[in-house]
């Protein structure tokens, strides 16, 4: 008899501690250490992966030396670009075009078009719409700020 009780016991202790919950880690800290130690997320969605960028946008840009520069900008999928400018009131007013290939920035919102050299080739991508950068590469601020944006055409 003395086993019966016994064995009823051990398994009856075997039960029980079985049963116990599987506990989360953040149980035995203080709320206040929970929010203390917040898991950083990082966002990796940018104007390159998570915008249609590719097709054409049009704006006529300010100018020192004439009424506008009527800008034309085609993003191609396989990062090449066709860059159409018209001064505006000139004379000589001659539509130039350049071709080349263009490279995102690390952070993915900013593209650098290759084969310009007398003037800003930096632009930030945005839904719809692209910002021409100054030549340091920085959002032009200013009375004229809004003047500095291409349109994209549907």
């Amino acid at each position: 008899m003395k086993n019966l009780i016994l064995f009823f016991l051990i398994g009856l202790g075997t039960s029980l501690l079985s049963c116990n919950r599987a506990t989360d880690s953040t149980d035995d800290l203080a709320p206040e250490a929970v929010f203390d130690n917040p898991i950083a997320i990082t966002d990796m969605h940018n104007s390159m992966n998570a915008l249609d960028w590719n097709g054409t946008y049009k704006g006529i840009l300010p100018c020192a030396a004439c009424e506008g520069i009527e800008t034309t900008l085609t993003l191609n999928s396989d990062k090449s670009y066709i860059l159409v400018t018209n001064y505006l009131g000139r004379n000589d007013a001659l539509e130039q075009e350049k071709r080349g290939q263009f490279s995102w920035n690390e952070d993915g919102s900013i593209i650098t078009l290759t084969n310009i050299d007398s003037a800003p080739n930096q632009y930030k991508v945005g839904e719809t719409r692209i910002w021409q950068l100054n030549v340091d590469g920085k959002l032009i601020t200013g009375d004229l700020a809004d003047h500095y944006v291409l349109t994209k055409s549907l």
